[in-house]
């Protein structure tokens, strides 16, 4: 346990939990307002957060949705790390892929031969 009665710094848990690898991009996603505690909006890396907390944040392309169980003094292996949050995430597909427009922006070599400009001089 840690020495505030079951608190900890936000940025220190999710560094212990192993959902960032250095604890200073943890910060950083704190500090930039993408990361929920409760709902409400953590806007510093040292806000301290308790057991039953619950944390939301994305990670990669996907939102992620966690319980606090514990905290702990020390960053330690994997297995230990996942006894320190419950998932609460839904499970989520990938997202889908930006849909191609049709006709817009630069034509590609295939378009631009079917309109005759891959030449602009047609004397040389």
């Amino acid at each position: 346990m840690s020495d505030h009665a079951g608190k900890i710094r936000i940025d220190k848990w999710l560094w212990h939990a192993r959902f960032f690898k250095t604890r200073s991009l943890a910060a950083k996603q704190v500090g930039a307002g993408h990361v929920r505690v409760n709902g409400s909006k953590a806007t510093k890396p040292s806000q301290n957060v308790a057991v039953g907390d619950v944390l939301t944040f994305t990670q990669a392309d996907r939102v992620r949705v966690v319980r606090l169980i514990s905290v702990s003094e020390r960053r330690g292996p994997a297995a230990e790390a996942q006894t320190l949050y419950f998932d609460m995430t839904e499970k989520q597909d990938k997202p889908p892929a930006n849909p191609k427009y049709e006709g817009k922006g630069r034509p590609d070599k295939k378009s631009r031969r079917a309109l005759g400009l891959t030449r602009l001089h047609e004397d040389y």
